[in-house]
């Protein structure tokens, strides 16, 4: 089972857009088929502006969001060497809409505790778990507001089908000119695995290591000038075939003219024993982490109005008004002589928007004091027969030592406690 051309649009869109928004030079990675899913099930249960905002971001209708999610879960699930899994944990007292729970892939959801110290060890203990160790902890805020948590978790492994010679590389220039790094060497006669693509903002190489479970690493270099973003998105737009120009894709090694033919990229001629060409991989292997706050640009995942604690948004999920609390990625990559693994973490966590609903009906109200010396009765309700009766006179003192539950629903008045001394008092 493939993804759907219409899913991998919408889901490279959504990584060229978050990668052309990346500012600066540190190392990072960010997966949007992480986060897509979840944009598309809340979208899917959206109401009002944020229902087309985080269409925008989807790049779907309403109407397809959530089973474009699922689709492309499965799909995911049956690549080799990709793991895949989407979690939801719920308050026990917030009530679900049956409808959007059962478009959600089947074992899904789970509950929260209102205990933020537990329930983040629920939640990081699922992260650890579907990452195999290479993600440790849930990357949004808990606190005993969040009635909601949405996540995905998405891992990769491959091999390389040629692996690399590791070896010592030291850089004459650059950022890392003079340091000992560890590098990955390696020939092919393949001269398509490389390839130059001409953009508006000048010549990206594109380079591909082909892998064991059908899950290939592109490696893209542009000009030492060129931001992290330009390059980034200029690799994406090549995958959908948006080349610059006149339309032209980009130039393969084979074709490429003698030279300087683009960024680390010197085409010469040799003379060798075979008729075979040679295409010659210097690079260094590495490891990335990141972690991203999604709501520090929350227009770019369509999340703008949804955070806004006011009043609800997804009146498709609940009855009770709910907003986007935190959204966060963690991630990690690596890279080295033998294969490539990845793994991300991604979750927005859900709270109260604003105040419930007002009453809708007008009903009477009857107040009953009780501060005096009263009776009481048990009764077996089917047959009526009166189990015992009594009369209270000294009723129990309030502990010095107590501390308020508001768990034990205090708003029906004062608890009778049972059990405690001779004169039982029993609540009607």
């Amino acid at each position: 089972m493939q993804p759907t051309a219409t899913s991998v649009r919408a889901v490279n869109r959504l990584t060229e857009r978050w990668a052309g928004s990346l500012r600066g030079a540190g190392g990072t990675v960010v997966s949007a088929t992480s986060l897509w899913p979840l944009l598309a099930f809340l979208q899917d249960a959206a109401g009002g502006p944020a229902r087309d905002e985080l269409g925008d971001a989807t790049g779907l209708p309403a109407a397809e969001a959530a089973g474009a999610a699922r689709g492309l879960l499965e799909a995911l699930g049956a690549v080799r060497g990709t793991r895949n899994a989407l979690g939801l944990w719920t308050r026990a007292d917030l009530p679900l809409h049956a409808d959007w729970r059962a478009r959600l892939p089947a074992g899904t959801v789970g509950t929260i505790t209102g205990d933020p110290a537990a329930d983040r060890r629920t939640l990081d203990g699922w992260a650890d778990e579907r990452t195999e160790g290479l993600i440790r902890s849930m990357p949004v805020g808990i606190d005993d507001s969040t009635q909601l948590v949405l996540a995905a978790a998405q891992s990769v492994r491959t091999r390389w089908l040629r692996p690399f010679h590791e070896t010592e590389v030291v850089p004459e220039d650059g950022p890392w000119q003079g340091q000992l790094l560890l590098g990955l060497h390696r020939t092919t006669s393949l001269l398509d695995r490389v390839a130059v693509a001409e953009t508006p903002d000048g010549p990206v190489t594109l380079l591909k290591i082909l892998g064991s479970t059908g899950v290939d690493v592109h490696l893209l270099l542009g000009s030492v000038d060129m931001p992290p973003a330009q390059v980034l998105s200029h690799g994406i737009g090549t995958l959908a075939g948006a080349g610059a120009g006149a339309g032209a894709g980009p130039v393969p090694g084979d074709r490429l003219p003698l030279g300087e033919a683009g960024p680390g990229l010197r085409v010469s001629t040799v003379r060798r024993r075979t008729p075979r060409p040679v295409l010659e991989v210097l690079t260094v292997a590495y490891r990335v982490e990141a972690d991203h706050d999604l709501l520090k640009v929350p227009s770019l995942f369509g999340l703008s109005t949804a955070t806004d604690a006011s009043h609800g948004h997804f009146p498709g999920i609940s009855p009770c008004p709910l907003a986007v609390g935190s959204a966060g990625q963690g991630a990690v990559a690596v890279f080295d002589a033998k294969g490539f693994e990845s793994a991300t973490v991604t979750a927005i966590s859900v709270m109260v928007g604003g105040a419930p609903p007002p009453p809708r009906y007008t009903v009477r109200h009857v107040e009953a004091v009780l501060d005096r010396p009263f009776g009481f009765l048990t009764v077996h309700r089917t047959s009526r027969l009166v189990l015992s009766a009594g009369w209270v006179t000294e009723p129990l003192p309030f502990p010095e030592d107590h501390e308020h539950d508001e768990n034990r629903g205090y708003d029906e008045g004062p608890r009778l406690d049972e059990g405690r001394g001779r004169d039982e008092a029993v609540r009607p």
